[in-house]
């Protein structure tokens, strides 16, 4: 869905699956600043919303969700996973209970898939599903703002930040009120930073969770009875992720950032060397200059000095081998 925002002064859309929203507004880093700061907001209005209404709306989810919802708290935000029968990861939700409707955002244009899914697993349980996202935008606050919510918004209340449910046609007006926007691009900047992975970016068709330090935040691991728990349990139990997400300082002195998907390769083993992971996400961060995300061998030794394409790379870790 295209965001009215796009007719903002300096907008410049974004591409890929972001499109839809602004990149940025002409100043890549002066917007990262602002919401480091705590002030601005971002337009995600691209990305999906499920809402799941009824009794057993959480009694249920909590049989889906790889995270513990079953007592969740009205107003309490979390983030859940959808695994397939092997555990790897299908879907990623961002929800929150607002006492009679639980609200979730998930990837743009994922919300049918999920969806169907949700609905194939609904069987005698009182529980709707419905797709809010023609009547409803996602807006994120950084934390720190003064920003009135509207009443009775839905609000996903984060370390991060707010994430507001906010009635679609309202978008405007709010922008009009919340100060500066800020493009995705400043809004992912900020996500490679905190080491917060993202579905479709950080993962790929063989992604467990374990890989990408969602244990914990996104996966209870003292619940069972959803889909693909076996694998969660028996890695986390028994086993080692074969991946470990790693964060990677970029060399400053290269104009090109390397896409996702480059190969990443141990620098000692020169231009030839073996394929050992990829690059998941690059930015350009406003304070720690180029930095990325990348999926690489658990065996890699942590202090390895790494190769991103033809850019040297020094890795932090994020998830211990």
């Amino acid at each position: 869905m295209k965001s009215p925002l796009l007719a903002l002064p300096g907008a410049v859309p974004a591409e890929g699956v972001d499109e839809g929203v602004a990149a940025h507004y002409g100043d890549l880093f002066r917007e990262q600043r602002a919401l480091a700061e705590g002030t601005g907001f971002v337009d995600l209005s691209h990305r999906g919303v499920v809402a799941v209404t009824g009794d057993d709306r959480l009694s249920w989810l909590h049989l889906l969700l790889t995270q513990h919802v079953s007592d969740l708290p009205t107003g309490e935000a979390t983030e859940a996973l959808i695994l397939s029968a092997n555990g790897h990861i299908e879907h990623a939700l961002y929800l929150v209970d607002d006492g009679t409707t639980v609200w979730a955002h998930v990837e743009p244009g994922s919300q049918e898939a999920l969806i169907a899914y949700l609905e194939s697993m609904k069987f005698f349980y009182r529980v709707e599903v419905a797709d809010r996202t023609p009547d409803t935008a996602v807006v994120h606050v950084p934390a720190g703002s003064i920003t009135e919510v509207p009443e009775g918004v839905a609000v996903r209340e984060t370390p991060y930040g707010r994430d507001l449910f906010l009635p679609r046609d309202e978008l405007e007006a709010f922008a009009d009120r919340a100060g500066p926007p800020a493009g995705i691009l400043a809004h992912e900047a900020l996500r490679v930073e905190r080491h917060r992975p993202r579905l479709g970016f950080e993962t790929d068709h063989r992604t467990i969770p374990h890989e990408l330090g969602w244990i914990g935040t996104a996966v209870h691991l003292q619940k069972g009875c959803y889909r693909g728990q076996e694998t969660v349990a028996r890695v986390h139990n028994l086993g080692k992720p074969p991946r470990r997400l790693v964060f990677l300082h970029l060399d400053g002195s290269e104009v090109h950032l390397p896409p996702n998907g480059a190969e990443v390769r141990l620098a000692d083993d020169g231009p030839d060397g073996r394929k050992i992971g990829f690059v998941t996400t690059s930015v350009r961060h406003h304070e720690l200059g180029p930095v990325a995300l990348a999926l690489v061998k658990r065996n890699v030794p942590v202090d390895a000095r790494l190769m991103a394409e033809d850019t040297a790379a020094a890795q932090e870790t994020v998830v211990e081998p």
